[in-house]
């Protein structure tokens, strides 16, 4: 064998099962509780895979796990791999976040499996595995703990009518209901069906708050593993019935009554309204009205959340486009059919991505079809805040942040109490209102794409054509950090490519994680790292970070949510990356980098380093000095070198590469037959123009033309609109019109009985003000009334008249009857 070989040779054998090679725990080169570690004669790092210095037992330490993801309820197995462990002397630990262990076991061909624990967080959750009964835990890992309802349903059993106890009370709403689940995610013969309830304990927002799942009873035991479950609904004996959230849980028979941390599935969290006592079921609406008015007693007693919560954006295109702040409310989603159950008159909601910085709370907006949004002072089907943000906040685990779970103690249970089982929904608006939008502002957009092409904070558009690692965004005001790689697109061989565009876009703040996002080696691919770990979207698409949130969407689209409100959204638009920014305005003053200085002045946008500013007529040779000004630093770079090409083309180079002379936009030559080509297809955008010319290709300039497109956009959607907020109806009238905004026209009408006093409409003005007040429907007769009087009146007169000249006319005939013989 050759001595270069030798490595790799015995990274081969440290992967085969069962290989007797293995340096000894705990020496430099091993990575026994080394993982991440790329100090020493080899690596523990994830980079060294793709660098060939791994250590040779890299897979038996860093452990990589399947499946890696399941619900925070705990329960699901999963197998170690590479690790393979025949005849254990000793039992398998495994250790979640240092605290919570679980017991593990090796199955009959040898592999390693866990079961998750029962948590209170989501978000990855750090592992170590002891093969040796706990005495040392030297192997380590990763798991993602997720938010119940971002759960596949195959992963759960499923109460199919669970509505109809939801709503008991209501004529039809009884019978049975049935349990269902997958069998094969829980192989045994026979199981248990539990219920479990869940409850917060404790003085809210005291030390004493505390956040508890208790097993309650058994419903069946020894049951047949059908996939199916069928029972008749019971009280709950009076010591349960204080439970009002919970969850069924099937387990394997075998184990004894409400044993935790083995594998299990559960169903989702719901209202127990089938387990309560026959004092709901005689009277649900009174039990009810009672179970609102002492919440709405104890909410009065609580601090009011609702002044640190973000403002609603005033249309469903700003909230939509203002992806930083906003997310999709899963509950009502116009990408989904707009099943709006909670919020009948919307087609889409969304809430706040982060909680609020006091309280943990979080802030919902529900829109109707013409994106006006829908208040709970018009609707019972507006959007209503939540004293528990339905995501949670780190650090999770305790009220009111605790993921999903807290946000059914405090905003749920007592929505069903008020609204849906009894009519007192009056008394949860009062303390749910919507917010409406007056001092709601738009965060301002900046965008990269294309060959690459610019448009800053301020609106100022260049093109930029260097070669290497660059700083996108600086923001001292969070150490915010947005960094790009731009390479060479890979022209058809014989031709000339003097283009670059995008390849990796990578981002962290203050101390979260790092994020980036980079081309895959397959054509239309992205690859998503967290902290130079390539990650893995087969079972989630969506991940609770340190720092931040991560969503991926259909493959070809990656939005970061920060802490600090900021948003990235990062996409394929044919060979390159694009790229869109979006920041609040408290970054006013606070940026730099090549997406220019976010001010309202577009004259500074080409700000060098020095604070030397060149001027907006610059030229292209000249802006080509000032991108290349913003090449990142070696001892700042945030990423990743995890190929022998990006070591030497990149890592080992200058950040800007001075040998490559691009093409730049006034020297741009192209054919006649290409100019024409050019010119159908770009119009008037200069992009796609000049990038057909850069790089012979009309799909590249398309796939600009599409992103600057897409970019003008959302611009349009994030433009400032005034409102004059919610004008209430006059008291014994009503009024025409929900709609708030500049421009709108809201008109009022009195009850029968009532006269109106003031303006019969109003008007919202450029100012942020309504032309008229409120008008007063004032008791007394209505002009319709008062002239019904009067011709009934005149009417009367009429008729006694009549009567009266007809009577005369008779007396008048009978005097001459009578003196006839």
């Amino acid at each position: 064998m050759k001595p270069s070989l030798l490595p790799w040779a015995l990274l081969l054998l440290a992967t085969v099962p069962g290989s007797g090679l293995r340096p000894a725990a705990g020496a430099q080169e091993s990575c026994s509780q080394r993982c991440g570690n790329q100090s020493g004669p080899c690596s523990c790092h994830p980079t060294c895979f793709g660098l060939a210095s791994c250590c040779v037992d890299v897979r038996d330490f860093c452990l990589e796990i399947s499946p890696y993801s399941g619900s925070m309820m705990g329960g699901k197995d999963f197998v170690v791999q590479h690790l393979n462990w025949s005849n254990p002397a000793d039992s398998v630990i495994c250790s979640f976040k240092e605290s919570i262990q679980t017991r593990g076991y090796v199955d009959a061909s040898g592999r390693v499996h866990c079961v998750s624990p029962l948590l209170y967080e989501s978000g990855r959750i750090p592992f170590t595995l002891s093969m040796d009964n706990g005495r040392s835990f030297p192997r380590s890992g990763t798991w993602l703990s997720v938010h119940p309802s971002k759960v596949s349903d195959s992963e759960k059993s499923q109460l199919v009518n669970e509505t109809r106890w939801q709503y008991y009370g209501t004529p039809g709403t009884q019978g049975n209901l049935t349990l269902t689940w997958n069998t094969s995610a829980l192989p045994s013969d026979t199981v248990t069906i539990e219920l479990w309830g869940y409850e917060e304990t404790g003085q809210p927002y005291s030390q004493e708050w505390a956040a508890a799942w208790s097993y309650l009873y058994s419903l069946a035991t020894n049951v047949h593993n059908s996939g199916s479950f069928t029972f008749t609904p019971k009280p709950a004996p009076q010591n349960f019935q204080r439970w009002e959230v919970g969850s069924l849980r099937i387990v394997d028979s075998r184990h004894r009554a409400g044993e935790q941390d083995v594998q299990a599935l559960w169903s989702n969290e719901h209202a127990l309204a089938w387990h309560l006592g026959d004092d709901f079921r005689m009277d649900p609406v009174a039990w009810a009205r009672n179970q609102c008015l002492a919440w709405e007693e104890l909410e009065d007693q609580l601090p009011t959340f609702l002044e640190e919560l973000p403002d609603c954006p005033c249309t469903l295109a700003q909230a939509r486009a203002d992806s930083g702040r906003f997310h999709t409310d899963y509950g009502c989603d116009l990408e989904r059919g707009s099943v709006c159950t909670y919020h009948p008159g919307a087609v889409h909601c969304v809430r706040s991505v982060q909680a609020s910085p006091k309280y943990d709370s979080g802030q919902q907006c529900c829109y109707t079809a013409d994106g006006t949004q829908l208040l709970t002072a018009d609707s019972t089907g507006g959007s209503t805040p939540d004293r528990g943000h339905d995501w949670g906040s780190p650090p999770y685990r305790v009220p009111p942040r605790v993921p999903g779970l807290s946000h059914w103690i405090y905003d749920v249970i007592s929505f069903y109490h008020c609204c849906l089982w009894a009519p007192e929904c009056f008394r949860y608006m009062n303390r749910r209102p919507s917010s409406d939008c007056r001092s709601y502002r738009p965060p301002r957009l900046a965008s990269a794409f294309g060959d690459p092409h610019f448009v800053t904070f301020d609106g100022t558009n260049f093109t930029f054509n260097g070669r290497g690692e660059y700083v996108l965004l600086e923001a001292a005001l969070t150490d915010l950090r947005v960094q790009a790689r731009a390479q060479t697109r890979m022209a058809p061989e014989g031709s000339q490519d003097r283009g670059t565009g995008l390849t990796a876009v990578a981002i962290q703040e203050a101390n979260s994680d790092v994020v980036e996002v980079r081309l895959g080696d397959g054509a239309g691919v992205l690859q998503v790292l967290l902290n130079q770990e390539v990650l893995s979207f087969a079972e989630q698409r969506w991940m609770d970070l340190k720092g931040m949130f991560l969503s991926v969407a259909a493959g070809d689209r990656v939005s970061v949510m920060l802490t600090s409100e900021a948003g990235l959204e990062i996409s394929l638009q044919g060979p390159f990356l694009s790229v869109a920014v979006l920041l609040p305005e408290k970054f006013l003053t606070h940026t730099r980098g090549l997406l220019g200085t976010l001010n309202d002045n577009p004259a500074d946008d080409f700000t060098l380093r020095s604070g030397e500013v060149l001027p907006p007529s610059a030229s292209s040779r000249e802006l080509f000095r000032f991108g290349a000004d913003w090449a990142v630093q070696n001892t700042s770079s945030l990423l990743t070198y995890d190929s022998k090409f990006l070591v030497e083309n990149f890592k080992k180079q200058p950040k800007h590469d001075p040998t490559f002379l691009p093409l730049f936009p006034e020297e741009s030559p192209t054919s006649p037959s290409q100019a024409s080509a050019a010119a159908d297809l770009c119009g008037d955008d200069s992009f796609c123009t000049f990038d057909v010319a850069a790089t012979g290709s009309l799909s590249v300039g398309n796939a600009s033309r599409v992103a600057h497109m897409q970019h003008l956009l959302r611009v349009r959607s994030l433009q400032p609109v005034v409102s004059c907020g919610w004008l209430a109806p006059p008291a014994n009238g009503h009024k025409q019109g929900e709609r708030y905004l500049v421009g709108s026209t809201v008109r009022f009408r009195c009850n029968n009985g009532y006269s109106l006093a003031g303006a019969e409409a109003s008007t919202c003005q450029a100012d942020g003000t309504w032309s008229w007040p409120t008008p007063t429907c004032q008791p007394g007769r209505s002009y319709a009334v008062l002239l019904g009087i009067i011709f009934g009146g005149l009417g009367l007169v009429a008729l006694v008249g009549l009567g009266y000249w007809f009577l005369r006319r008779r007396k008048s005939n009978t005097a001459v009857w009578g003196s006839q013989p």
